[in-house]
């Protein structure tokens, strides 16, 4: 070995121990090792920041924007209400979440199929009041295992078809992955329900205060326009579409004439409810059953260059509020500015939303423009809680992010643009239609996972640019003589499994495929089988969150730390080992 292979192989080394260790944060660690690589001359400093526009970092950080605007619409949520039961454990919501997830990674690119059902696994573990790591990481290898099924599902598939036609003339077809992908998918999927308590169950330790403070009870007020949803509907049914959470107090009949809430109750066109419950569940019932909000009138045309949001504030005690209505104040009129919600501690309101006489304490909900937001809080005494996503009353235009996502995705499935530029003009789209306030479209890049992404490729390509890699390469052939086909087909894979976290996947079929089919070839086997096992290696790397954008999509979201993937993640790489190893041999070397 070279002075540079040794000081290559010891830097990578480090950093593994480093992120296993977990003392130190792992964008922190990243940082630092690049640091080490340029003053040991193995990363050139000229390639120190390749890592920021490299496709990797692009594809993660634009996914991360895609996946918040679709969240916004709520039509993911909407779906999981409408399709799925909402009497589902936990095990039976993960089996739907990485079923959904293989199945469409057969088809589309894993990272926007993941991106798809981002939202709905945050959904299900605000319902079930478990951590979103429980779903998220055994979704991410869910993609990775679809990725399996056909020739486009994953990009080491199509490098190994190309490989194989050099090779041989003739490339795979679309589906002579199915049979092997089909089943290390399934036996995956079944482990990964049957094993979930593997999953560490990890919380954001990020959080802000703001995303930290619960407001359980708001005060709303919604009309039932003609031809609603909710027209002809009974209260009862009415609260199906929420839960039990929201509580309708009173129901406002031609302007003065008020009727008890009972469950028979009818509602008719013009109806005024005053509903009290969570703000999520109380704008679930305002979107599923087409009311409106009586507090939310159409901004001015000049109010509205800027960005329509929602803001949360608390009335101190020395506000100019304290005493007054919205009424009074004529807060629209005066200030252009919504008032949607009102919250107070400990008592229930059950009055009209205009004539709620504000305390010192009272939280209010809050829209209209940041500068006209920005002034009331100032005039008026107010303290904001600020960015907090709460969506009451904001208009959510789904088709136009979905029609976003899906052309995206349909670019990328016919070949018409690579995945990095399909997704970053996706992400640039949901900004450019206003899908996403700008606001929120920064908050949901998550800036230590891209810089520990960034900081790490220009260290994983010192492997290549120092040989280290050739090197290896020698030491498996070596390895490999005399032995048996299932042997030799075993190592290879192994081998890819553990080249694949320090390349990219398709990086690693480029540099492993070759040297897989002169291995088979000097063992006089077909290098089928051999090409196959590259790519299954090449793109399961359920071990660390580096190897794959599917990993490094979740860690945010899951709070997880990088030694966790290890927990699932190895016991699964071993049954892809025990399952595949004997499927290829059955179906490529026979």
């Amino acid at each position: 070995m070279t002075t540079e292979q040794i000081l290559a192989l010891s830097l990578v080394t480090g950093m593994m121990a480093m992120f296993v260790w977990g003392r130190f944060r792992y964008d922190l660690v990243a940082v630092g090792t690049l640091l080490l690589g340029v003053a040991a001359g193995v990363v050139p400093a000229k390639d120190m920041f390749s890592g920021f526009s490299d496709d990797i970092t692009i594809i993660v950080g634009s996914a991360l924007i895609v996946s918040a605007a679709i969240a916004r619409t709520g039509i993911m949520e909407h779906a999981a209400r409408r399709y799925l039961p909402q009497s589902l454990n936990m095990r039976a919501q993960l089996a739907v979440l990485i079923g959904s997830v293989a199945l469409l990674s057969a088809f589309v690119k894993n990272i926007g199929a993941l991106a798809i059902m981002l939202p709905i696994a945050l959904q299900f573990a605000k319902r079930s009041n478990v951590p979103p790591s429980v779903f998220l990481m055994p979704m991410s290898f869910a993609s990775l295992l679809g990725g399996l099924i056909t020739l486009v599902g994953t990009s080491p598939n199509i490098v190994v078809s190309r490989v194989r036609e050099e090779l041989t003339g003739q490339p795979f077809a679309m589906l002579d992955y199915a049979p092997v992908g089909l089943l290390l998918t399934g036996a995956g999927l079944v482990f990964m329900v049957g094993f979930s308590w593997l999953v560490p169950r990890r919380t954001r330790v990020d959080l802000s205060a703001k995303e930290a403070i619960e407001i359980k009870d708001y005060l709303v007020e919604a009309k039932v326009p003609a031809n609603a949803a909710a027209e002809g509907m009974t209260i009862a049914k009415l609260l199906e579409l929420a839960g039990e959470e929201v509580t309708i107090l009173s129901i406002l009949r031609g302007g003065s004439l008020q009727i008890r809430p009972l469950p028979d109750a009818t509602l008719e066109p013009g109806d005024v409810l005053l509903i009290e419950g969570p703000a999520e569940s109380i704008d679930r019932l305002v979107v599923d059953a087409g009311l409106d909000l009586t507090g939310q009138r159409g901004l001015a045309p000049s109010d509205t260059s800027e960005a329509v949001i929602n803001l949360e504030a608390i009335v101190e005690s020395h506000s100019g509020l304290v005493g007054a209505t919205a009424e009074t104040i004529r807060l629209f009129h005066t200030h252009s500015v919504n008032l949607l919600a009102v919250s107070r501690r400990n008592q229930r309101l059950g009055q009209k939303l205009g004539s709620v006489r504000f305390r010192a304490g009272d939280i209010l909900m809050l829209q209209g423009s940041e500068t006209g937001l920005a002034v009331l809080v100032r005039d008026m005494g107010l303290l904001p809680l600020a960015e907090r996503k709460m969506l009451l009353g904001s208009v959510r235009r789904a088709i136009v992010p979905v029609a976003i996502l899906l052309a995206a995705m349909l670019a990328t499935s016919l070949g018409l643009v690579p995945v990095a530029v399909a997704f970053f003009a996706a992400a640039a789209a949901m900004a450019l239609f206003r899908v996403l306030p700008l606001r929120e479209f920064y908050t949901s890049v998550d800036a230590p996972i891209l810089i520990m992404l960034a900081a790490l490729i220009p260290v994983s390509e010192s492997l290549q640019a120092t040989r280290t890699t050739d090197l290896l390469a020698k030491w498996l052939s070596a390895a490999g003589v005399g032995l048996p086909a299932y042997g030799a087909i075993a190592l290879v894979m192994v081998t890819a499994m553990a080249v694949t976290p320090f390349l990219n996947n398709a990086a690693t079929v480029l540099v492993v495929a070759p040297i897989a089919a002169r291995f088979a070839e000097g063992l006089g086997y077909r290098p089928e089988a051999f090409l196959m096992a590259v790519a299954i290696g090449a793109g399961c790397d359920f071990l660390t969150p580096i190897g794959h954008q599917c990993n490094m999509l979740v860690m945010g979201p899951g709070g997880y730390r990088f030694g966790d993937y290890m927990r699932l993640g190895l016991p699964l790489s071993l049954l892809v080992i025990v399952v595949g190893v004997p499927a290829l041999v059955y179906f490529w070397q026979s």
